[in-house]
């Protein structure tokens, strides 16, 4: 009960292969063995009655057969077969066989059966007996046929002698084999074991290898990616926030008390509390927007669920987001680029939550516009057979190369933004937002130059095999 308890999958996987392997090579071996048996009878009564059918040409060629009724003839000299010994009598009258059997050791049933059948075999574990009747000068005679069957004798005890060998050195290489292929198929998953206990809140960075032709762990590994991608979003994003939601809540509350405490200090005039309450009030407003900000960071950034989830066309997706920024600012100068449109329409379909999808790539392209000074912001949509790319490509002010590492931090704004309104959330953002959709945001920039951002999401029929619809 206790070495059950321990033993492991792969002891228990190598048991059970030696247990199949086992029972096969008993099975063959055993069905060799009785087939060759049971096929040494049959030859040896071939050559028996082989024996007797001469036996009897032999006696009907004599002239004369005058046999005394129960009473044994002769046997014949000339062995062919080893220790052969032949008999011809006549069949007594009464069909009584009680002296013959007892005189050459066969049981009456043997001749019964001779009689009743006209032929008949026996065997007594070692000599091996055939009788037939036959018809002599209108008198009816039994000749049977004797020998010691060799091959079964000896022949047979080799072959067992060869099968018990073979079973042990078959179980000796099965064993061998069993423990190999057990160990073979829990290699990767051993692998994958050891790399599961390396991540840890450290290295939340890194990720499981697929294993070449192996689809049952390779769902596991992409599964396990997914759920890591997840957690090391939420441990970022909660890093991130800890780290700047005092400063960032800190500054309006600061503020905003600073001007309470001025005002209740003296007496003023309506005009004086009037703008202190204004100030006050924008100070909110700030704050307001601030708490938003963080709560929609930390809803998509924590939990990764996506309330909604339906297949998005990603074309109409973008003339949507297009429309709402120009309804937003009239300046807002966007290209939409459609020359690398693939033939296949369903090659563009994702799937996720359109309203979150909408916000991401609404903040990168009012990005890209605001940080252009309202330049024309180029839009690229492509796909191949496994994902769909949105390029948002812009002309304006960049992002300083050594503050490129700092851009995912919430409510983080590069040096050179300081005469653009915003609040350092739309990257990260957009960010948590992709990664909850299994995608990828690559942000390339060089200051004064523009900035290029690059979207990525798996195609739903490649992420989605099974479900195929035609067009």
């Amino acid at each position: 009960m206790m070495f059950s308890r321990v033993m492991t999958n792969q002891t228990k996987t190598m048991v059970l292969l030696m247990l199949v392997f086992t029972a096969i090579i008993l099975l063959f071996s055993g069905l060799v063995y009785f087939s060759i048996v049971n096929f040494s009878h049959q030859r040896f009564y071939e050559l028996l009655k082989i024996r007797t059918t001469t036996i009897i040409q032999i006696e009907k060629g004599k002239d004369d057969l005058d046999l005394p009724e129960n009473y044994i003839l002769n046997g014949l000299n000339d062995e062919e077969l080893p220790m052969e010994r032949d008999y011809v009598f006549a069949i007594p009258a009464d069909s009584n066989f009680q002296k013959i059997s007892g005189e050459i050791h066969i049981p009456s049933y043997f001749f019964k059966n001779i009689i009743k059948k006209g032929e008949s075999n026996y065997n007594d574990q070692e000599f091996y007996y055939i009788g037939q009747t036959f018809r002599h000068d209108d008198k009816n005679y039994i000749a049977i046929a004797s020998a010691k069957n060799h091959y079964v004798v000896y022949y047979l005890g080799f072959l067992k002698r060869t099968l018990v060998t073979c079973i042990v050195l078959s179980l000796f290489f099965s064993m061998i084999f069993s423990f190999y292929l057990s160990k073979t198929l829990f290699k990767p998953i051993l692998k994958i074991t050891g790399k599961v206990q390396e991540i840890s809140s450290e290295n939340l960075h890194l990720r499981l290898e697929p294993q070449p032709d192996n689809k049952e762990l390779n769902e596991l590994v992409d599964t396990f990616n997914g759920m890591l991608n997840r957690i090391e979003t939420s441990f970022e994003t909660q890093n991130h926030l800890i780290g700047n939601v005092s400063h960032e809540l800190r500054t309006p509350l600061t503020s905003i008390m600073g001007e309470a405490d001025v005002a209740l200090s003296i007496s003023r005039t309506n005009e004086e509390y009037k703008e202190t309450l204004g100030i006050i009030l924008n100070e909110a407003e700030k704050l307001d927007k601030k708490i938003k900000a963080l709560l929609m960071i930390a809803q998509t950034g924590f939990n990764g669920k996506i309330q909604k989830v339906d297949k998005i066309r990603i074309d109409q997706l973008l003339w949507d987001v297009i429309e709402t920024l120009r309804k937003i600012d009239f300046r807002n100068n966007i290209y939409l680029d459609i020359s690398m449109l693939p033939d296949n329409p369903r090659k563009l379909k994702v799937q996720g939550n359109e309203q979150l999808l909408h916000l991401a790539v609404t903040n990168i392209i009012q990005n890209g516009c605001k940080y252009s000074d309202f330049q024309q912001v180029k839009v690229s949509l492509g796909a191949t057979d496994t994902d769909v790319y949105i390029i948002v490509k812009d002309h304006g002010i960049g992002i300083p190369g050594k503050e490129m590492n700092k851009i995912y931090d919430p409510f983080f704004r590069a040096s050179n933004t300081n005469n653009y309104e915003g609040y350092g959330i739309g990257l990260p953002l957009a960010r948590n937002i992709v990664r909850i959709h299994q995608g990828e945001l690559i942000v390339s920039s060089h200051e004064n130059q523009g900035t290029t951002v690059q979207l990525r999401f798996p195609n739903f029929y490649n992420a989605h095999p099974e479900d195929k619809e035609s067009i």
